[in-house]
């Protein structure tokens, strides 16, 4: 058995943010990093951004995190089975045991895949290197790659796959791409984007089968339809990844429970990123699945590891590029609120405030509005003493 004073589970942004908000506070206490994927961390946005966009942007400067400067000690390609909080320790799909004096859950979560296809070098999840290196190699070759799902991470990989000259179909359960969260003439605009860029577009569809060969993939939608293709990339989301919590007896709500310092109900276990829920100080309890949150809340996390003992009190934001257009945003974004649009030039260059019933903002998006997050969050903490028309005007480019 191998001990460590701090042990991760997961090896994505939030370990290496982790490592680094220990070593703020301990410089030699000893680091373990477990995880099933076969990198060291590394930033995941770029594996939808600037991977495809930059040709200036290596691997090597730019994506691997190099979280060995930390003096981290990784295992990767390795499946944690279960913890054992009266041990302290965590037992691996190998056999492998490791103790720990604290732990840090970061295990993220499950993409949710298609029906009838498991994942393949030919269907794809899209959360691993191993995925973008894969996805790479085929639209390198002009392949037929279809992606399903016109959300965050599914419009930024249609974005980029076919910038870089694949044939490109999006599939959207939406009748409009971006129209679960942008008002309808933005929605519209966003759109048209994908159509100049020769993307065909399968809207308000869902895939209801599909199968896979050596050579391709069939795709059967909810309307009768067959699209055959080389590959398919889901852009479905995620369910975070609790099972390990939960056999273990902690507290599991819509993610692994912890408090404003991120320790769960077990003084000795944190949790942080994807698979964490939260007490915002501004918007309430809350799970986040975005790169600001995963940087700022585990490096809150390792701090904390480390007897810091703060209180994590960071409203998180989160942004996109798609051809060019781009935005940031804080808060809940959602058509399913209310808006008050306040554009400099129509779905060019604005902002959108998104209100609840009650007419309190509880969501910003900045579009093509940059370095305005700060007041964005603003905007949320004071969100009770605002009215409608005071917000026009609120931020400005």
């Amino acid at each position: 058995m191998t001990d460590y004073r701090y042990l991760v589970i997961g090896g994505g942004m939030v370990a290496d943010a982790a490592a680094r908000g220990i070593r703020e506070i301990d410089p030699d206490g000893s680091i373990g990093v477990v995880s099933e994927d076969v990198d060291r961390p590394y930033a995941r946005p770029a594996l939808s951004k600037k991977l495809w966009t930059d040709p200036d942007f290596s691997w090597d400067d730019k994506v691997d995190l190099h979280t060995e400067e930390t003096g981290a000690e990784f295992v990767l390609g390795t499946q944690v089975v279960s913890i054992d909080r009266d041990g302290k320790t965590v037992t691996t799909s190998d056999g492998g045991t490791f103790g720990y004096e604290r732990l840090l859950i970061a295990t993220g979560g499950h993409p949710r895949g298609l029906p009838g296809l498991d994942p393949s070098d030919r269907v794809l999840d899209y959360r691993s290197a191993a995925d973008y290196r894969r996805l790479r190699e085929l639209a390198d070759a002009g392949a037929h790659i279809v992606v399903v799902g016109g959300s965050y991470i599914g419009t930024e990989i249609a974005s980029g796959v076919v910038q870089n000259g694949a044939r490109v179909t999006l599939v959207d359960p939406d009748e409009v791409v971006g129209g679960r969260m942008f008002p309808a003439d933005l929605a519209a605009a966003f759109q048209q984007r994908f159509v100049d860029h020769g993307v065909e577009l399968r809207l308000g569809r869902r895939v209801s089968s599909g199968s896979q060969t050596a050579d391709g993939v069939t795709l059967t939608l909810d309307d009768g339809s067959v699209i055959e293709a080389d590959a398919v990339v889901a852009g479905l989301g995620i369910e975070p990844a609790t099972e390990l919590a939960a056999a273990a007896g902690l507290a599991v709500h819509d993610g692994i429970v912890v408090s404003s310092t991120l320790v769960t109900d077990d003084p000795s276990v944190f949790a942080a990123g994807d698979v964490a829920e939260y007490p915002d100080r501004i918007l309430g309890t809350r799970r986040v699945e975005h790169v600001d949150n995963a940087q700022q809340q585990g490096r809150q996390a390792g701090r904390n590891l480390a007897d810091a003992d703060e209180t994590y009190d960071h409203t998180p934001m989160f942004y996109s590029d798609v051809f060019d257009m781009g935005y940031e945003a804080v808060g809940r974004v959602s058509t399913s609120l209310r808006t008050v649009e306040d554009w400099q030039e129509p779905t060019v260059t604005g902002v959108v405030y998104y209100l609840d019933d009650d007419d309190l903002v509880r969501g910003v998006l900045l579009w093509n509005v940059w370095d305005k997050t700060d007041e964005a969050r603003k905007v949320l903490a004071e969100a009770h003493a605002l009215t409608r028309d005071m917000l026009p005007g609120r931020i400005t480019a």
